[in-house]
């Protein structure tokens, strides 16, 4: 009964901190890791231009969304 209330409680912190108030975000970063993945894999001179642009198109649209939100 503790581990499982242990259990619960360490998966609630980790979703917090991984997700938090923007799932959203936490999905554009799994994509971004997935797809600089794949092309590391294939081409990795795109791979290193492609996931810091990637990134910061995500942030921009991030502090957009945060900025109208009020």
């Amino acid at each position: 009964m503790r581990l499982g209330r242990w259990l619960r409680v360490f998966g609630r912190f980790w979703w917090e901190f991984i997700v938090g108030d923007t799932p959203e975000v936490a999905a554009g970063v799994a994509l971004i890791v997935l797809a600089g993945w794949l092309l590391a894999r294939t081409a990795q001179t795109a791979a290193v231009v492609a996931v810091p642009l990637a990134i910061i198109a995500l942030l921009v649209a991030s502090l957009l969304r945060g900025l109208r939100a009020g």
